[in-house]
């Protein structure tokens, strides 16, 4: 049988009518699990899969994994609602307010929920911008991507970078990062991708070498790798998508 299914389409579809063993089920499962997992989250797939189809968890999981892991569901749904509305700050905001509803920090005057951090951060012993600045580098970060007509690869993996240095969140930057990455891939027809514990430490040291022109090549082997991941479960569902192959190398030589 030909693929004739388009992913976004078929998400939106099966999201409205609820089917079960479905490749929005799948997705709505990997996604949370495994953006969640390399943050340090304790639920394993099955359990993220119990939580997602029964809303219930067994006694022995911390309680703010749960919430994590239900929130991002919500979060993946208003990505599917909201794929071709444009990333504003609010729209950020509003992905951070549902990502951490509900979730339980010891520090509540550091723990600032839907809006940008109150105190100096970091992210892999990487200086990130101080909070008086976030509004204005977020602006000038969604400045330089929404006037874009259309987003290739190698144009949403240095938005990520860019987002994931600026880190305005005092928590849950990478699984906001990486909600918008799936938000970008979605708009523009690009073959959506999570990121596995496997290529965790590629992924991280992919981020910090971006700078340099001559090391790009980690992080775009990191998403083409999990691509092709993605792309065997799209397979499976029959779910077309852009066969085209290309290396990391020339996804970036129409850049530099």
């Amino acid at each position: 049988m030909s693929d004739t299914r388009e992913l976004l389409p078929v998400l939106l579809s099966e999201k409205s009518r609820k089917i079960k063993g479905s490749i929005y089920n799948r997705m709505q499962v990997d996604f949370a699990y495994y953006s969640n997992r390399i943050e340090g989250n304790h639920l394993t797939h099955d359990q993220t899969r119990y939580i997602y189809e029964t809303r219930t968890i067994d006694g022995t999981v911390p309680v703010n994994d749960v919430f994590e892991a239900a929130n991002h569901f919500r979060c993946f749904d208003y990505i599917l609602d909201t794929v071709n509305e444009p990333i504003t700050e609010d729209y950020i905001k509003q992905l951070h307010r549902m990502l951490k509803n509900g979730v339980m920090d010891d520090d509540e005057d550091y723990a600032v929920v839907s809006d940008y951090k109150k105190y100096p951060n970091e992210v892999g012993e990487i200086e990130t911008v101080p909070p008086e600045k976030v509004s204005d580098h977020v602006q000038d970060l969604l400045g330089r991507y929404n006037d874009k007509p259309a987003l290739d690869l190698y144009d949403i993996a240095d938005f990520h970078v860019r987002f994931e240095r600026i880190h305005p969140f005092y928590d849950g930057n990478g699984r906001i990062g990486r909600l918008l990455m799936l938000k970008q891939c979605l708009a523009n027809s690009i073959v959506p991708f999570f990121i596995n514990e496997d290529v965790k430490h590629f992924y991280y040291v992919g981020l910090k070498e971006w700078q340099s022109d001559e090391k790009k090549e980690r992080l775009i082997d990191v998403f083409l790798s999990m691509q092709d991941d993605m792309k065997a479960i799209l397979d499976y569902f029959r779910i077309g998508y852009d066969k085209t192959e290309l290396t990391a190398r020339e996804v970036i030589s129409k850049h530099i």
